[in-house]
């Protein structure tokens, strides 16, 4: 048995353990007389999240079947938290990268921003950090890297089957492409999320706790003022380090990389009438983001939000058809089997466990607690948050430590009386920083299972950056998230 293997079947019967233990061990009189039921679902649910002991999406069930029947909510407000609005935006979403990914309009942005860049070490290095960068703000980080990687693999090969006769010099400079063109893959695929709301699960699991404990809408403009900043001054980070400083490969050419560019472009072919209507719907649905304010103003009421704007980029999808006479649209409803329900049940196990605890005051004793016996200045505080979910995010789930965290967050917020948004907009950009290990997100362990990088690299180059995220963060969200207003 593995270690891996061990800890699930330790976790899948620590988690009921501890919730037993705990329904038994503390008190009614404690906070509330649920209180005590909600810190033992929640015990169960972090077990099973940590050890994975049971599938993520399963284990954010527990509340549904648990809170009613101990007494928590009843069973209609159990279930309202798996309606949230969030959740529907990030349906939407998924429903516009599935189209996207179906007729391989991300592959055509991908190869002719990397052909824009040039065919030198760094140039090709760049242009796949954009690439990535630009499809994982909209598409899945995990299905970003999948498809960069195959890619990328043709580059190295190409190098490789160009210098036969390599000295240990080339053969260095061959490595360290061939290492930093996949970190930056990795690496840059968690990047890009950060820019828009919809661009990785943590920025989703931030916005619907927002609107719950606040009713805040997060808006898809205002969040690209802060997160597009954020992603860029990181990409840029990430880009330097590996390049100039961890691993230069000073290689002014790479021979048939052109070429090589070039068939895979003619292999997709002329831009296809498919492709354009995805394309037209994608920008539609794009400008419809961030435009809704003056569109709205335009209206004369709020007729647009960002989650019935993805909503109706996806129904487009359906409805936008390709040949009508054959009743072929651009996508069908066998299309959705590949769509990430899970991480819908996730979404939604996270926000009712968030309910159950801020309905029974666990959240607001917490706050006030923290506030009560701490005197650190609200920018140490910030930096501390932002320390400490860096430090987790890279051995939990990052949307099962959001999904944790962030009511932790804006009860303390709230108890020392800051604005809780400015303090758990930071913590959100942090869960997206794991990049000291193959295990802390799925780019990572995609772009490490192709055998071009070794676990001393990661981990050397994952520090590094981890430590710039901290600084980059800290310094951008105190300078400007006060005065955007979210």
């Amino acid at each position: 048995m593995t270690e891996i293997d061990r800890s699930k079947h330790v976790g899948f019967f620590l988690g009921p353990l501890l919730f037993i233990v705990l329904c038994f061990s503390i008190p009614e009189t404690f906070i509330s007389d649920k209180a005590g039921v909600v810190l033992a679902i929640m015990a169960w649910m972090i077990c099973w999240w940590i050890t994975e002991a049971a599938p993520v999406y399963i284990t954010a069930l527990l509340p549904l079947v648990l809170f009613p029947a101990m007494g928590v909510m009843s069973m209609a407000e159990a279930a309202v938290p798996f309606a949230n609005t969030s959740i529907f935006l990030f349906m939407g979403g998924f429903m516009i990268a599935l189209a996207l990914e179906k007729h391989n309009l991300h592959e055509r942005i991908a190869l002719n921003l990397i052909k824009l860049t040039g065919t030198s070490g760094n140039g090709i290095i760049m242009g796949f950090s954009l690439a990535t960068g630009f499809l994982s703000m909209w598409i899945s980080n995990t299905a970003t890297a999948i498809m960069m990687l195959p890619i990328a693999v043709s580059v190295i090969d190409l190098l490789k089957n160009n210098n036969p006769l390599a000295n240990e010099l080339s053969k260095k400079n061959e490595q360290n492409f061939a290492l930093g063109l996949m970190l930056s893959i990795g690496y840059i695929a968690s990047i890009g999320g950060m820019a828009t709301v919809i661009g990785t699960p943590p920025n989703v699991v931030f916005a619907g706790f927002a609107k719950q404990f606040y009713n805040n809408e997060v808006e898809f403009g205002k969040w690209m003022l802060i997160g597009l900043p954020v992603a860029l001054l990181l990409g840029v980070s990430c880009y330097w380090l590996i390049t100039r400083v961890l691993f230069p490969n000073h290689l002014s050419k790479i021979p048939g990389s052109e070429q090589l560019i070039a068939q895979k472009l003619k292999a997709l072919g002329g831009i296809r009438k498919e492709e354009k209507r995805v394309l037209f719907i994608f920008a539609l649905t794009a400008c419809g983001w961030i435009f809704q304010i003056p569109l709205n103003g335009l209206f004369g009421s709020d007729v647009l939000n960002d989650t019935n704007v993805a909503i109706a980029g996806g129904l487009l999808m359906f409805l936008m058809p390709i040949n009508f006479s054959t009743h072929e649209f651009i996508l069908h409803w066998n299309d959705t089997q590949r769509l990430p329900w899970g991480i819908l049940l996730l979404f939604g196990g996270g926000i009712c466990l968030a309910k159950g605890m801020e309905s029974t005051g666990i959240i607001k004793v917490v706050g006030s607690t923290i506030a009560a016996s701490s005197n650190i200045s609200p920018p140490l505080l910030m930096l501390a948050l932002i320390v400490i979910t860096v430090v987790l995010t890279e051995f939990m789930s990052n949307v099962a430590l959001v999904t944790i965290f962030i009511p932790v967050v804006f009860a303390i917020a709230d108890g020392l009386g800051i604005d809780p948004l400015v303090l758990g907009l930071p913590v959100t950009f942090a869960a997206s920083c794991a990049f000291m290990f193959p295990i802390s997100t799925p780019p990572n362990a995609i772009v490490f299972a192709s055998g071009h990088i070794k676990m001393k690299n990661m981990i050397r180059a994952g520090l590094l950056l981890n430590v710039a995220s901290i600084i980059i963060i800290f310094l951008l969200s105190w300078a400007f998230l006060e005065k955007i207003n979210l």
